[in-house]
């Protein structure tokens, strides 16, 4: 899977950018023009929480219009709901960019998924096929850390907060969850060549999806916490280096 460095999208982007973006930019088909700007807003959501687009990056808009084939005014109100996510900020006269994570955005996501990942797991019944799902998607993540494969976990990592949030079955959560999910591919970004960053969050996984598979909730609930906090203090070391 490509990534786009902020020289690999200047505003006037070489061929070989140029044939990047067509990788998985591709133009909306016409029954998702009821909800334009929404559908331009997800397309870039997917590709930033994907880590498709890097921090820093700008996002030219005669080459993202011309390949989704639609306006700019589109665009722009596209580009203001990333911005209301914490995705992209607008730099007066040079344009619109995905956003560099600070210390406060960690400290920030990281009290929210508390709030949102141990009350789940409070509150939430976990059955057996869905602790099987989490447990799958451990395993994935361990073959990729035998593998080396630094994007497979992160994105594993992802998938199992995603599904334990989506155990709550609530559109609302899951909403909530995906913003601060792409928020957080904005942290990991800048640790996509670091396997023993993300080897740790496989380990801790595997043990949470173990404590809920034997409905040990009051220990997966107290490990969770220790999980999360001890994950914001590593990050924000690791923004100071």
């Amino acid at each position: 899977m490509p990534s786009f460095t902020p020289q690999d999208l200047a505003s006037d982007p070489p061929a070989a950018a140029t044939d990047i973006w067509d990788q998985w930019l591709a133009p909306l088909e016409a029954a998702d023009h009821a909800y334009v700007p929404v559908r331009v807003a997800d397309v870039l959501r997917r590709a930033i929480s994907a880590g498709q687009i890097l921090p820093g990056t700008k996002l030219p808009e005669v080459k993202i219009t011309t390949r989704l084939g639609v306006s700019r005014h589109t665009l722009r109100s596209a580009f203001q709901m990333l911005s209301a996510d914490g995705l992209v900020d607008r730099r007066p006269n040079r344009g619109v960019f995905v956003h560099v994570p600070t210390s406060e955005d960690v400290r920030e996501i990281y009290r929210i998924r508390l709030i949102l990942e141990t009350g789940a797991v409070r509150t939430t019944v976990f059955p057996p096929e869905a602790t099987q799902q989490l447990i799958q998607i451990t395993r994935g993540a361990e073959r990729a850390r035998e593998a080396g494969d630094v994007l497979a976990m992160g994105q594993a990592n992802q998938e199992f907060h995603q599904r334990l949030v989506a155990q709550a079955r609530s559109s609302m959560l899951d909403e909530l969850m995906s913003k601060v999910l792409a928020r957080m591919r904005l942290v990991f970004a800048g640790r996509l060549g670091d396997p023993d960053f993300h080897a740790a969050y496989v380990a801790g996984n595997v043990k949470l999806a173990e404590l809920l598979s034997r409905n040990r909730r009051e220990e997966a609930e107290e490990h969770l916490v220790n999980y999360l906090l001890s994950a914001e203090q590593d990050l924000l070391r690791r923004l100071k280096t």
